[in-house]
């Protein structure tokens, strides 16, 4: 596989993960939708660690690893589903682009990681962004619209805490192996949320949610995970980022073109107000340097 295939992949997958979301709960709710993704999600990559014969270490740092990334997995998950509901698609990713803003400041508290200037301007240009789009869920009138970027945030947050800790504890496990022990430990979490919504099998399920949840399963769950990881290995961390800034495109023009979702100039200002504080926070400093050596010949 070549690196500008999988990147491709990745940036496809990452995009259309928000609209998937939202399909998948077509008429059968979010607790379903989010359990019956995450019980296919780890039969299949169940499969793809026994194909693959990687090690599942249970040693004490490997089982902290699980625990904590299982349960960032079960409260970034349900807050991302829940916020779905109530905003368009293309605004999830968007949001959600803000994780490697917040995901470095924590670890600049927690970790004594650098956190520069231009990391500080990306923060501030990502949080202006975000206030913006904040405004316009207010004022559009719907209290829900309000409630899913509160949501969102606070997804943002729970993802990026469980980063963080992940980080910190340093189990040494492989990523195929992180992902596995995670599911392990998120799934019963959402099988008792959908147990404690009802636990009712929906009498009749879409072609567009029984596909969006395969999909996501498979794809987003699987595929995207493996793309990502070998990007990581291909690839200098910065590059990756590319990444964040390409998928909340996509995600936005798919939400536009399939879902008919409207897009007004203040929401096109936060997004570009985040997207533009991304580029400072990984980029800015190099970005200076060039500007510098180009005025100076």
């Amino acid at each position: 596989m070549t690196v500008a295939l999988a990147f491709t992949g990745i940036v496809l997958i990452w995009g259309s993960t928000p609209l998937a979301v939202q399909w998948s709960m077509d008429n059968v709710g979010f607790p379903f939708a989010v359990m019956a993704r995450m019980v296919l999600g780890l039969v299949v990559c169940l499969v793809v660690l026994g194909v693959a014969k990687t090690p599942m270490p249970f040693h004490r740092t490997a089982l902290m690893t699980y625990l904590s990334g299982g349960l960032g997995i079960l409260g970034a998950m349900t807050t991302t589903y829940w916020a779905a509901q109530h905003i368009p698609s293309g605004w999830v990713s968007v949001l959600f682009g803000l994780t490697p803003m917040v995901t470095g400041l924590l670890a600049w508290l927690w970790l004594s990681e650098k956190f520069g200037w231009e990391r500080w301007l990306g923060t501030l240009l990502g949080v202006g962004g975000l206030m913006i789009i904040f405004i316009q869920g207010s004022a559009s009138g719907s209290t829900q619209a309000a409630y899913g970027i509160g949501a969102m945030v606070l997804s943002v947050f729970i993802y990026a805490i469980s980063t963080v800790n992940v980080k910190r504890i340093g189990g040494n496990v492989s990523a195929l192996a992180t992902t596995v022990g995670s599911l392990t430990v998120a799934t019963p979490g959402f099988i008792l949320i959908w147990l404690l919504d009802g636990g009712q099998f929906p009498v009749t399920l879409s072609l567009k949610a029984a596909g969006s949840i395969v999909y996501l399963a498979v794809m987003a769950s699987a595929v995207g995970f493996m793309l990502f990881y070998f990007l990581l290995s291909q690839l200098q961390t910065g590059q990756t980022m590319l990444i964040t800034l390409m998928a909340p495109l996509v995600a936005v023009a798919l939400g536009r073109f399939l879902n008919s979702e409207y897009l007004d100039n203040r929401f096109l200002l936060g997004v570009g107000m985040i997207l533009l504080g991304l580029v400072s926070y990984q980029w800015g400093t190099r970005t200076l340097q060039r500007i510098k050596l180009a005025v100076s010949r």
